[in-house]
Order: C-alpha cells, then sequence, then structure tokens
C-alpha cells in the first residue's frame, strides 16, 4: 500500500509540473517578450470578454489605442536596441499607471492599448496623455517622445470589438493628424467619415466591374518640335453620382483594400485598346503607364505585363512602364530581372520621380532604364531660382551622359517649359500643355492636329 500511495504521490506532482508547465507556456504564448504587457492576440480576446461583460451588466467599456509620436526619428538617431529601452520603459509606465480592472496592451511597433471602464473618459486620456509625455534617460540622453491616443466607448460609440478598435483607430489617427501629444474621441464627424468610407468602399467593389474606372490621357510633348508624341495613361472614376474622380479619391482605399491589382489591370487592357489605333495611325509613338510598387513586388509580374499585352494589339516598342524609386530600394534584385524582362520584349521602362531620391543616377548606369522622369518639385522654380535651375541643368546632363531620355513632368508655366528645353530636355507634360482628358477628347485632340502636334505657346 505504501508504494501504491509513493506512485499516487509521484502521479500528483508530475500532473501538477505539467499544469504548471502549461499555464507558463500559455502565459508566454500571451505576453509580449519585450514590455512583459499581454500582446495582441490575448488583448483581442480580453477585449471580447469585456464586452460581454459590460453587455450583460449593461456598463461601458473605453478602448485608448495608443501611438507614441516622433518614434521613427528615434530609432534613426539613437538605434532600434534604444527604441527597445524607451519601449519597455514605457510598458512598465503604463503598467504601474493602470487602474484596477484595466487591461494594458503592446499591439505591436509603438502602438499600445487600454481597455478600461473608468467614468471619466476625457481624464483617464489626460493621465494617459501625461504618462506618455514624462521624461526617458537612454544611453544617457534624455528622451521625451511623447504619443497620441484615440478613444470609443461601448456601447456608445459600438456593439462589437471590430468597429470599436476601427473607430478608436480612426480617433487616433485624428489625435495624430492634429499634431500629436493629445487625444481625440470618436465622434459624430468621425462616423459620418466611417459611413461614408464604407459607402464608397461598397460602390468601389462595384465600380470595378461596372467598367466605372476608365483611362484618360495626359499628352507628352517634344520639346524641339512641340509636337505631341505620346500619353500618359491615367485613371479615373466615372461616379454615377459624384461625378468624375480623380486618383486620390479611389486610389488609396483601393491599396488598402488590395483592389489595386485589379483596377491597374483593368485601366492598363482599356488604355492599350483605346490607343493602338493612335499608334497604328502614327497619332503618337509612346504611351506611357504607372506601375504601383505593390504591383512590382510580385515576382510574376512583368511576366503577366507581357502576356495581357501581348493580347492587345499595342506593340510592345511603344509601351512605357514607369516604375518608382521606392520598388528599387524595397527589392533591387527584384527590380532588376523585371527590368530586363521587359527590356528584352521591347517594352520601355521610365525612372518616375527622378531627382527626389539618392540612386537614381546608379539605377541608371546598372539598369536598362531608357527615360527618367523628372519630378514636378524640381519643375515649380526653374526658371526663377537661379540654383534650382543650375541643379536641373545638370541632372539633365548627367541624364544624357548616359543615352536616358527625359520627361519633364508638372510644367504649368511657359518659363518652365522655355528653360527645360534651352537645357536639353527632350519631352514635357503638364497643365500648360494640357490637362488629363478623356479617351475622346483625346483623339479628337491628335486628329484635328492632323497628326502629333502641339504648340507650345498653347495651354489649356
Amino acid at each position: 500500500m505504501a508504494q501504491l500511495s509513493d506512485r499516487l504521490s509521484e502521479l500528483a506532482a508530475r500532473v501538477a509540473e505539467l499544469e504548471a508547465e502549461r499555464e507558463l507556456t500559455l502565459r508566454l504564448a500571451q505576453t509580449d517578450s519585450l514590455t512583459g504587457l499581454v500582446n495582441r492576440g490575448a488583448f483581442t480576446s480580453g477585449l471580447c470578454e469585456r464586452l460581454d461583460e459590460a453587455r450583460a451588466a449593461g456598463g461601458q467599456v473605453a478602448l485608448f489605442v495608443i501611438d507614441l509620436d516622433r518614434f521613427k526619428s528615434l530609432n534613426d538617431s539613437l538605434g532600434h536596441h534604444a527604441g527597445d529601452m524607451l519601449l519597455a520603459e514605457l510598458g512598465q509606465r503604463l503598467r504601474e499607471d493602470a487602474l484596477p480592472g484595466e487591461l494594458v496592451a503592446r499591439l505591436g511597433g509603438d502602438e499600445f492599448a487600454v481597455i478600461s471602464s473608468a467614468p471619466d473618459i476625457a481624464a483617464r486620456a489626460e493621465r494617459l496623455i501625461q504618462t506618455l509625455g514624462q521624461q526617458h534617460i537612454i544611453y544617457g540622453r534624455t528622451v521625451a517622445s511623447g504619443g497620441s491616443v484615440g478613444v470609443a466607448v461601448f456601447p456608445r460609440d459600438a456593439s462589437d470589438a471590430v468597429d470599436l478598435q476601427r473607430f478608436a483607430d480612426m480617433a487616433l489617427y485624428r489625435a495624430k493628424s492634429g499634431g500629436g501629444r493629445r487625444w481625440h474621441c470618436f465622434d459624430s464627424d468621425l462616423r459620418a467619415a466611417s459611413e461614408a468610407r464604407r459607402t464608397l468602399e461598397a460602390e468601389l467593389r462595384r465600380a470595378i466591374p461596372a467598367g466605372e474606372i476608365e483611362p484618360w490621357f495626359q499628352p507628352i510633348i517634344d520639346a524641339m518640335t512641340a509636337r505631341m508624341v505620346g500619353v500618359e495613361v491615367l485613371a479615373r472614376w466615372r461616379h454615377p453620382e459624384k461625378g468624375l474622380l480623380a486618383p486620390g479619391a479611389f486610389v488609396p482605399m483601393a491599396e488598402e483594400l488590395g483592389l489595386i491589382r485589379t483596377i491597374d489591370e483593368a485601366v492598363f487592357e482599356a488604355a492599350c485598346a483605346t490607343t493602338a489605333p493612335w499608334v497604328a495611325d502614327g497619332l503618337i509613338e509612346v504611351v506611357s503607364v504607372n506601375v504601383s510598387p505593390r504591383d512590382l513586388l510580385d515576382p510574376g509580374f512583368s511576366r503577366k505585363l507581357i502576356g495581357r499585352l501581348g493580347k492587345t494589339a499595342l506593340p510592345a516598342t511603344a509601351l512605357t512602364v514607369e516604375i518608382t524609386e521606392t520598388f528599387l530600394l524595397q527589392d533591387l534584385a527584384l527590380a532588376r530581372r523585371h527590368i530586363e524582362r521587359l527590356a528584352a520584349r521591347g517594352v520601355n521602362v521610365a525612372l518616375d520621380d527622378f531627382g527626389t531620391g539618392y540612386s537614381n543616377l546608379r539605377a541608371l548606369m546598372h539598369l536598362p532604364i531608357q527615360t527618367v522622369k523628372l519630378d514636378r518639385s524640381l519643375i515649380d522654380d526653374v526658371g526663377r531660382d537661379a540654383r534650382v535651375s543650375k541643379l536641373v541643368a545638370a541632372m539633365l546632363h548627367a541624364a544624357r551622359s548616359l543615352g536616358v531620355r527625359i520627361v519633364a513632368e508638372g510644367v504649368e508655366h511657359e518659363s518652365q517649359a522655355l528653360f527645360l528645353r534651352s537645357a536639353g530636355c527632350e519631352r514635357m507634360q503638364g497643365y500648360f500643355f494640357a490637362r488629363p482628358m478623356s479617351a475622346d477628347a483625346m483623339e479628337a485632340m491628335l486628329r484635328e492636329a492632323n497628326g502629333p502636334a502641339l504648340p507650345l505657346a498653347v495651354a489649356s
């Protein structure tokens, strides 16, 4: 019997040991390793539980979403380890400052959250702003990054965890856009904006298959002959109620929703079908299309584009694909594969926003890029500011020495056009020549000119 009792005791001890290990593993899985606060997964579960309890008891739950101000500049100046030290110390201060029953979490990066049942929302938010603004000593330096707070309250603002988080994030964005170091509560203005956005999202999803997103065109002018030699393709949304919408009204949303690739493909196919007869009739030589960095990160992008182009009547040699330096910096090896594959099929590649980064000339020396587009930010003061004019002239000379064609975009005044032409810029586009226009208007302008012609002296 004694032997049996000993075995039972050993078994009980082992069970207790395994249970303790399980609890430790579970706790570690729910804990942020840097700050010791609960992580995003545990926060989501905790928020749902708090809402269920408040729903049953008829109470309220406030969600405070926190984002540090200028945290990136701290990382850049002092290094990531210093940033980690700040996050760990801030996590400790938020834990010490927590009211009874509150759940404090690190959501990731420099984002934190507090779930609270505090009756005075404003007082709690102000207290959080004060905590975030306290000074820290990092590597002997005094650091006070500060932070912004967005607040949403259940059930006043939202009836579930998903909307509560979304509304708190909207309030946070409003606080940060106001300069930071402040808090903002979800309100009627933000609710109206949320409902308008939700409606627009649904309309955008419907607009793509309905063909409401269509290509518009802006002419590209030969600087020496003042004749139209090409067009740049731009997307427009012909909304049935709001009228014509520019890309800024829907492209950012399309990127967030993962719809930008579908839009790009639809606009590309429609643009090729429209411009192929213009090229065949000798009205233009070049059709230039923009490609989003997200599309370019797809390893199969160039093959897919070549396949889609092959189904149209537009010659590959007439197509120019515009890429930004951002993509080159993200993945130079992938950029090289795409550019070389396109160039091998006769497709031209243009580097957009030329002059805004640091590695443009290096890219021109090592990649088969045929064209650069001089960024509009450099065009604004040419012909008026001597230093800017000298800089642009030097950039034009450097690009020409590499055998690269230059297109200046954003030309709005005659003085800019005259300076760029005298400095050797080969092609230009901008409001001085013509604004973006529909396919019908573009074709009418081309054919009225009896070929690719548009005098420099004529502006729209």
